[in-house]
Protein backbone atom coordinates (compact mmCIF):
# COMPACT_ATOMS: atom_id res chain seq x y z
CA UNK A 1 0.00 0.00 0.00
CA UNK A 2 1.28 3.46 -0.90
CA UNK A 3 1.98 5.97 1.85
CA UNK A 4 0.25 9.38 1.77
CA UNK A 5 3.54 10.95 0.67
CA UNK A 6 3.90 8.47 -2.17
CA UNK A 7 0.36 9.20 -3.36
CA UNK A 8 1.06 12.93 -3.28
CA UNK A 9 4.29 12.52 -5.22
CA UNK A 10 2.44 10.45 -7.79
CA UNK A 11 -0.09 13.26 -8.23
CA UNK A 12 2.72 15.81 -8.64
CA UNK A 13 4.37 13.63 -11.28
CA UNK A 14 1.10 13.06 -13.13
CA UNK A 15 -0.24 15.03 -16.07
CA UNK A 16 -3.34 16.43 -14.37
CA UNK A 17 -3.64 19.93 -12.93
CA UNK A 18 -4.64 19.66 -9.26
CA UNK A 19 -7.54 21.68 -7.88
CA UNK A 20 -7.25 21.56 -4.08
CA UNK A 21 -10.09 22.79 -1.84
CA UNK A 22 -8.78 23.27 1.69
CA UNK A 23 -10.35 21.65 4.74
CA UNK A 24 -10.68 22.67 8.37
CA UNK A 25 -11.88 19.44 10.02
CA UNK A 26 -12.49 15.77 9.30
CA UNK A 27 -16.00 16.39 7.95
CA UNK A 28 -14.93 19.03 5.43
CA UNK A 29 -12.04 16.78 4.34
CA UNK A 30 -14.42 13.88 3.76
CA UNK A 31 -16.74 16.08 1.71
CA UNK A 32 -13.77 17.11 -0.44
CA UNK A 33 -12.87 13.47 -1.01
CA UNK A 34 -16.47 12.47 -1.74
CA UNK A 35 -16.70 15.29 -4.30
CA UNK A 36 -13.86 13.64 -6.20
CA UNK A 37 -10.93 15.97 -5.50
CA UNK A 38 -7.58 14.17 -5.42
CA UNK A 39 -6.05 15.96 -2.43
CA UNK A 40 -6.66 18.59 0.24
CA UNK A 41 -4.82 20.99 2.52
CA UNK A 42 -5.47 21.64 6.22
CA UNK A 43 -5.66 25.42 6.30
CA UNK A 44 -4.14 26.99 9.40
CA UNK A 45 -6.37 30.03 9.01
CA UNK A 46 -9.49 27.87 8.81
CA UNK A 47 -8.45 25.63 11.71
CA UNK A 48 -7.70 28.63 13.93
CA UNK A 49 -11.06 30.13 12.99
CA UNK A 50 -13.09 26.97 13.60
CA UNK A 51 -11.21 25.50 16.56
CA UNK A 52 -10.49 28.71 18.48
CA UNK A 53 -12.59 31.38 16.76
CA UNK A 54 -9.32 33.34 16.67
CA UNK A 55 -7.32 34.91 13.83
CA UNK A 56 -4.42 33.19 12.09
CA UNK A 57 -1.69 34.92 14.08
CA UNK A 58 0.20 32.02 15.63
CA UNK A 59 -2.29 31.49 18.47
CA UNK A 60 -2.90 27.82 17.77
CA UNK A 61 -0.24 25.44 19.06
CA UNK A 62 1.79 22.68 17.43
CA UNK A 63 0.02 20.06 19.55
CA UNK A 64 -3.43 21.33 18.57
CA UNK A 65 -2.53 21.31 14.88
CA UNK A 66 -1.09 17.79 15.00
CA UNK A 67 -4.07 16.42 16.93
CA UNK A 68 -6.55 18.10 14.61
CA UNK A 69 -4.60 16.94 11.57
CA UNK A 70 -4.49 13.36 12.77
CA UNK A 71 -8.30 13.26 12.85
CA UNK A 72 -8.47 14.77 9.35
CA UNK A 73 -5.96 12.31 7.88
CA UNK A 74 -7.76 9.36 9.47
CA UNK A 75 -11.07 10.39 7.92
CA UNK A 76 -9.94 10.28 4.28
CA UNK A 77 -7.79 8.28 1.90
CA UNK A 78 -6.67 11.21 -0.27
CA UNK A 79 -3.34 12.93 0.54
CA UNK A 80 -3.55 15.82 3.02
CA UNK A 81 -0.99 18.61 3.20
CA UNK A 82 -0.68 20.26 6.62
CA UNK A 83 0.03 23.89 7.43
CA UNK A 84 3.25 23.86 9.48
CA UNK A 85 3.50 27.67 9.72
CA UNK A 86 7.07 28.67 10.68
CA UNK A 87 8.05 25.22 11.99
CA UNK A 88 7.66 26.33 15.62
CA UNK A 89 11.20 27.52 16.27
CA UNK A 90 14.80 26.72 15.40
CA UNK A 91 15.93 23.87 13.06
CA UNK A 92 15.48 21.29 15.82
CA UNK A 93 11.89 22.47 16.32
CA UNK A 94 11.33 22.37 12.56
CA UNK A 95 12.47 18.76 12.41
CA UNK A 96 10.22 17.81 15.32
CA UNK A 97 7.32 19.47 13.53
CA UNK A 98 8.06 17.62 10.29
CA UNK A 99 8.30 14.23 12.02
CA UNK A 100 5.15 14.94 14.01
CA UNK A 101 3.15 15.81 10.92
CA UNK A 102 4.42 12.69 9.15
CA UNK A 103 3.36 10.48 12.08
CA UNK A 104 -0.07 12.15 12.08
CA UNK A 105 -0.61 10.93 8.52
CA UNK A 106 0.05 14.05 6.48
CA UNK A 107 1.38 13.61 2.95
CA UNK A 108 3.05 17.01 2.96
CA UNK A 109 3.84 19.94 5.21
CA UNK A 110 4.00 23.63 4.32
CA UNK A 111 6.70 25.71 6.00
CA UNK A 112 7.09 29.47 5.55
CA UNK A 113 9.67 32.18 6.13
CA UNK A 114 7.62 34.59 8.22
CA UNK A 115 8.70 35.94 11.57
CA UNK A 116 7.00 34.10 14.43
CA UNK A 117 4.21 34.61 15.36
CA UNK A 118 3.12 34.60 11.75
CA UNK A 119 0.13 36.29 10.14
CA UNK A 120 -2.24 35.41 7.33
CA UNK A 121 -0.40 35.93 4.05
CA UNK A 122 -2.98 38.36 2.71
CA UNK A 123 -3.02 40.73 5.69
CA UNK A 124 -0.87 43.69 6.67
CA UNK A 125 1.86 43.60 9.30
CA UNK A 126 3.68 40.41 8.36
CA UNK A 127 7.48 40.22 8.22
CA UNK A 128 9.90 37.60 6.98
CA UNK A 129 13.06 36.32 8.62
CA UNK A 130 16.50 36.92 7.14
CA UNK A 131 17.71 34.67 4.35
CA UNK A 132 19.94 32.54 6.56
CA UNK A 133 17.13 31.63 8.94
CA UNK A 134 14.74 30.96 6.08
CA UNK A 135 17.23 28.59 4.48
CA UNK A 136 17.89 26.86 7.80
CA UNK A 137 14.17 26.09 8.16
CA UNK A 138 13.82 24.50 4.74
CA UNK A 139 17.13 22.63 5.00
CA UNK A 140 16.08 21.19 8.37
CA UNK A 141 12.76 20.08 6.89
CA UNK A 142 14.41 18.50 3.84
CA UNK A 143 16.93 16.74 6.08
CA UNK A 144 14.11 15.31 8.21
CA UNK A 145 12.39 14.05 5.04
CA UNK A 146 15.61 12.50 3.72
CA UNK A 147 16.38 10.93 7.10
CA UNK A 148 13.09 9.04 7.33
CA UNK A 149 10.11 11.36 7.70
CA UNK A 150 7.70 10.08 5.05
CA UNK A 151 6.40 13.47 3.99
CA UNK A 152 6.86 16.05 1.21
CA UNK A 153 8.04 19.61 1.86
CA UNK A 154 6.17 22.64 0.56
CA UNK A 155 8.34 25.75 0.93
CA UNK A 156 6.59 29.11 1.07
CA UNK A 157 7.88 32.66 1.00
CA UNK A 158 6.00 35.79 2.03
CA UNK A 159 8.84 38.06 0.94
CA UNK A 160 6.87 39.57 -1.95
CA UNK A 161 4.89 41.76 0.44
CA UNK A 162 7.78 43.26 2.40
CA UNK A 163 10.95 42.86 0.30
CA UNK A 164 9.70 42.75 -3.26
CA UNK A 165 9.39 40.26 -6.06
CA UNK A 166 13.13 39.93 -6.68
CA UNK A 167 13.74 38.75 -3.11
CA UNK A 168 10.75 36.41 -3.27
CA UNK A 169 12.12 34.81 -6.44
CA UNK A 170 15.59 34.48 -4.89
CA UNK A 171 14.10 32.61 -1.95
CA UNK A 172 11.98 30.38 -4.15
CA UNK A 173 15.04 29.40 -6.19
CA UNK A 174 17.05 28.80 -3.02
CA UNK A 175 14.30 26.61 -1.57
CA UNK A 176 14.15 24.65 -4.84
CA UNK A 177 17.94 24.20 -4.74
CA UNK A 178 17.66 22.82 -1.19
CA UNK A 179 15.25 20.14 -2.41
CA UNK A 180 11.75 21.42 -1.54
CA UNK A 181 9.09 19.34 -3.31
CA UNK A 182 6.50 22.10 -3.87
CA UNK A 183 7.06 25.86 -4.09
CA UNK A 184 4.61 28.51 -2.91
CA UNK A 185 5.17 32.21 -3.53
CA UNK A 186 2.49 33.92 -1.46
CA UNK A 187 0.46 36.87 -2.74
CA UNK A 188 1.83 37.81 -6.18
CA UNK A 189 -0.02 40.93 -7.24
CA UNK A 190 -0.91 40.15 -10.84
CA UNK A 191 -0.76 37.56 -13.59
CA UNK A 192 2.58 38.88 -14.85
CA UNK A 193 4.21 38.19 -11.48
CA UNK A 194 2.66 34.74 -11.47
CA UNK A 195 4.07 34.04 -14.94
CA UNK A 196 7.51 35.29 -13.92
CA UNK A 197 7.52 32.95 -10.92
CA UNK A 198 6.48 29.92 -12.96
CA UNK A 199 8.87 30.71 -15.81
CA UNK A 200 11.96 31.31 -13.69
CA UNK A 201 11.64 28.73 -10.90
CA UNK A 202 11.67 24.95 -11.53
CA UNK A 203 9.48 22.36 -9.84
CA UNK A 204 5.79 22.01 -8.94
CA UNK A 205 4.23 25.30 -7.85
CA UNK A 206 1.08 26.22 -5.93
CA UNK A 207 -1.26 29.14 -6.58
CA UNK A 208 -3.23 30.41 -3.57
CA UNK A 209 -6.72 31.40 -4.73
CA UNK A 210 -8.15 33.41 -1.85
CA UNK A 211 -11.43 35.20 -2.52
CA UNK A 212 -10.89 38.97 -2.12
CA UNK A 213 -7.19 38.41 -1.49
CA UNK A 214 -4.18 40.16 -3.05
CA UNK A 215 -3.72 37.68 -5.90
CA UNK A 216 -6.12 37.68 -8.87
CA UNK A 217 -8.55 34.77 -8.94
CA UNK A 218 -7.77 32.99 -12.18
CA UNK A 219 -9.57 29.90 -13.53
CA UNK A 220 -7.75 26.57 -13.24
CA UNK A 221 -7.13 26.34 -16.98
CA UNK A 222 -5.31 29.68 -16.97
CA UNK A 223 -3.29 28.77 -13.88
CA UNK A 224 -2.22 25.56 -15.60
CA UNK A 225 -1.22 27.45 -18.74
CA UNK A 226 0.85 29.86 -16.64
CA UNK A 227 2.76 26.92 -15.18
CA UNK A 228 1.17 26.10 -11.83
CA UNK A 229 0.55 22.51 -10.76
CA UNK A 230 -1.85 23.10 -7.83
CA UNK A 231 -4.59 25.65 -7.18
CA UNK A 232 -5.42 25.92 -3.47
CA UNK A 233 -8.72 27.38 -2.26
CA UNK A 234 -7.98 28.02 1.43
CA UNK A 235 -11.24 29.57 2.64
CA UNK A 236 -13.85 28.65 0.03
CA UNK A 237 -15.45 25.93 2.16
CA UNK A 238 -15.22 27.93 5.38
CA UNK A 239 -16.78 30.96 3.70
CA UNK A 240 -19.58 28.80 2.34
CA UNK A 241 -20.16 27.13 5.71
CA UNK A 242 -20.36 30.45 7.58
CA UNK A 243 -22.78 31.82 4.99
CA UNK A 244 -25.03 28.74 5.20
CA UNK A 245 -25.02 28.72 9.01
CA UNK A 246 -25.95 32.40 9.16
CA UNK A 247 -28.86 31.81 6.77
CA UNK A 248 -30.05 28.86 8.88
CA UNK A 249 -29.83 30.94 12.05
CA UNK A 250 -31.82 33.75 10.44
CA UNK A 251 -34.48 31.23 9.46
CA UNK A 252 -34.68 29.94 13.02
CA UNK A 253 -34.96 33.49 14.38
CA UNK A 254 -37.91 34.01 12.05
CA UNK A 255 -39.59 30.85 13.30
CA UNK A 256 -38.95 28.88 10.12
CA UNK A 257 -37.34 25.53 9.51
CA UNK A 258 -34.07 26.20 7.66
CA UNK A 259 -34.38 25.69 3.90
CA UNK A 260 -31.80 24.57 1.35
CA UNK A 261 -30.22 22.03 3.66
CA UNK A 262 -29.18 18.39 3.50
CA UNK A 263 -31.36 15.94 5.39
CA UNK A 264 -30.55 13.68 8.32
CA UNK A 265 -30.17 10.64 6.08
CA UNK A 266 -27.46 12.41 4.09
CA UNK A 267 -25.52 13.34 7.23
CA UNK A 268 -25.77 9.75 8.46
CA UNK A 269 -24.36 8.57 5.14
CA UNK A 270 -21.47 11.06 5.16
CA UNK A 271 -20.30 10.10 8.65
CA UNK A 272 -20.67 6.36 7.97
CA UNK A 273 -23.55 5.23 10.16
CA UNK A 274 -24.27 2.26 7.88
CA UNK A 275 -20.69 0.98 8.19
CA UNK A 276 -20.89 1.42 11.96
CA UNK A 277 -24.14 -0.53 12.15
CA UNK A 278 -22.77 -3.27 9.87
CA UNK A 279 -19.70 -3.61 12.08
CA UNK A 280 -21.76 -4.05 15.24
CA UNK A 281 -24.15 -6.45 13.52
CA UNK A 282 -21.24 -8.60 12.42
CA UNK A 283 -19.99 -9.00 15.98
CA UNK A 284 -23.51 -9.70 17.25
CA UNK A 285 -23.90 -12.52 14.70
CA UNK A 286 -20.54 -13.99 15.65
CA UNK A 287 -21.22 -13.83 19.37
CA UNK A 288 -24.98 -13.98 19.89
CA UNK A 289 -26.38 -13.50 23.35
CA UNK A 290 -27.15 -16.76 25.17
CA UNK A 291 -29.27 -15.15 27.85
Amino acid sequence: MQSPAQRLRELLNGADFLTMPCCFDALSARLIEQAGFPLTFMSGFAVSATLLAKPDTGLISYGEMVSHGQAICAAVSIPVIGDGDTGNGNPANVQRTVYGYARAGFAGIMLEDQVSPKRCGHTHGKEVVERAEALQRIQAAVDARDQGAEILIMARTDARATRGMREALWRMQAFADLGADILFLEAPRDADEMRTFCRQIPGPKLANMLEEGLTPLLPPAELESIGYKIAAYPLTLLNSAVFAMRVALQNLQQGCTPRDRVNFATIREIVGFSEYDDLLSGYTRRFPSSE
